[in-house]
């Protein structure tokens, strides 16, 4: 079902970026990117990022009814109060929001947009997450089938008569289409959601939400603001239209890359939260080195074997250097996916150290060497600091897990 899941994201998300393509062309691909960047960024900001620790303590707590409540309730109002804070902050400092982003107040309304709808898009993320805790992964695949299909109709048509501008507005509003199909499962499903919703926050769980809150803050922060500063010195040193290109080169490694990450957040990181020993995470690691790794593998070969029927296909002739530089971006992707085997363990077990370490390696060196890179070798120059970075993580990975890999390996 994930596969089949893809599969449609896979195909709406080609037609969606041709359209994007068509209709709005390099500048506009990277004018997109800022705003998802900037919405990613406070979605993050608004959960605190801890979906990982909902999820953890759901799978533990999961036989317990009282204590589920309980953890149920202080998830939800923590959540709320953030989010609507933020989305009050979003709305008021619009104007100015959007000369940072697009260097002009025309697009306020749509960060405006999104500031009121805030709330509501953490209320989803807080949903997803206890199907997830609860383990319903049909449920959560099935969600992403139904909303997927009618966020694809609506970013197309408000594209097609409302240009950038209906691009921008799709991006503020699409994860709304995802709250109104996930209500209509929870209200279908309340067997799964019977639960007594107080007013309190639980303080007992403060210290679990503190650990993964700073770590994740950390990711949601950094992440974005490192697209956007090496997207804002392509501009500057190149042109709009050259930042459109690496957007292009995001935006389709974002595609295949939903597959993976998908099923990691499904079954991987789950897997990982009951897992009690080092020697059952090795086993899982194993594991994941056998299966996973090898079917990206298949996965990246096809792509860059079918480059130019995907590149052709999915955007116009102004994006034709997207062939010459993908490579890297592949071969970055490929690296990726072999750190996340040890990334997801870090997250899970809340290793606050390690996760600090390769979160500010990994982007202060993606940022350092797209600096240098971009003023000689121009986009392909960021999109190999991509590659790089990820062969720095990994290596940052190995070495961070040595003691355990020499000691279960042998």
């Amino acid at each position: 079902m994930n596969s089949f899941s893809i599969g449609i994201n896979f195909i709406l998300g080609i037609v969606s970026v041709r359209i994007v393509a068509q209709f709005l062309g390099p500048s506009g691909m990277a004018l997109i990117g800022s705003f998802r960047n900037f919405t990613t960024l406070f979605k993050s900001l608004s959960t605190l990022g801890v979906n990982a620790s909902l999820v953890r303590l759901f799978v533990e707590n999961k036989n317990d009814k009282s204590e589920l409540s309980k953890i149920y309730s202080t998830f939800f109002w923590i959540f709320i109060m953030i989010s609507v804070g933020l989305g009050l902050l979003i709305t008021l400092f619009s104007g100015f929001l959007s000369r940072l982003l697009f260097t002009t107040s025309d697009y306020a309304f749509a960060i405006r947009l999104f500031g009121l709808l805030l709330p509501f898009i953490v209320l989803n993320t807080f949903w997803i997450a206890v199907y997830n805790g609860l383990q319903q992964f049909r449920k959560i695949v099935f969600i992403q089938i139904v909303s997927s299909v009618f966020t694809f109709a609506l970013t197309v048509s408000l594209i097609y008569f409302k240009r950038l501008e209906g691009a921008l507005i799709a991006t503020a509003v699409s994860d709304i289409v995802l709250l109104i199909v996930t209500l209509l499962f929870v209200i279908n499903n309340k067997e799964y959601f019977q639960f007594d919703l107080q007013k309190i926050i639980s303080k007992k769980y403060f210290s679990v939400i503190g650990r993964f809150s700073v770590m994740s803050l950390l990711s949601a922060i950094i992440v974005p603001l490192t697209l956007i500063s090496i997207r804002s010195l392509l501009i500057e040193t190149h042109s709009v239209e050259k930042a459109g290109i690496w957007d292009a080169v995001n935006r389709i490694s974002g595609f295949y890359m939903l597959f993976f990450s998908s099923g990691l957040s499904l079954y991987y990181m789950p897997r990982l939260a009951e897992l009690k020993t080092d020697s059952e995470f090795i086993n899982e690691l194993k594991n994941y080195f056998k299966t996973l790794v090898p079917l990206f593998l298949i996965l990246v070969a096809g792509i860059f074997f079918f480059k130019d029927f995907i590149v052709n296909l999915a955007l116009t002739r102004e994006f034709s250097e997207v062939k010459e530089i993908i490579i890297w971006q592949l071969l970055g992707d490929l690296l990726k996916v072999m750190s996340l085997a040890f990334g997801y363990q870090i997250l899970v077990k809340t290793m606050m150290r390690r996760y600090f370490a390769v979160e500010i390696i990994f982007n202060v060196a993606y940022f350092g060497l797209a600096y240098f890179m971009i003023q000689s070798e121009n986009v392909a120059g960021a999109v190999k600091a991509y590659f790089f970075a990820n062969i720095i993580s990994f290596v940052l990975m190995l070495v961070l897990f040595r003691k355990l890999l020499k000691k279960n390996l042998n």
